[in-house]
């Protein structure tokens, strides 16, 4: 059985190299027989996708995407001074 840390590397260097996700910003621990995904990302569908990504790397495993949306705003009014 592989060590989970070298998973986690295995894991991370998938969503860092699939031309899908390319995302250096999620941190995955495994615990088990399970892998989680925290971080955050700017919709539902890339938390899918990057689940789905770190699925296909640990096949086995069962992720909990604890991955959060945050709301991307465009820039506000200008402050005058």
């Amino acid at each position: 059985m592989e060590a989970p840390q070298y998973v986690a590397a295995r894991v991370q260097r998938a969503l860092a190299e699939d031309e899908r996700t390319n995302e250096l910003g999620i941190r995955v621990d495994v615990r088990g027989e399970q892998l989680f995904l925290r971080g955050q990302v700017p919709g539902d569908e890339r938390r899918a996708l990057i689940a789905d990504v770190a699925s296909e790397a640990a096949p086995g495993l069962t992720v909990r995407n604890e991955i959060t949306v945050m709301e991307v705003r465009g820039p506000g009014k200008e402050e005058k001074l």
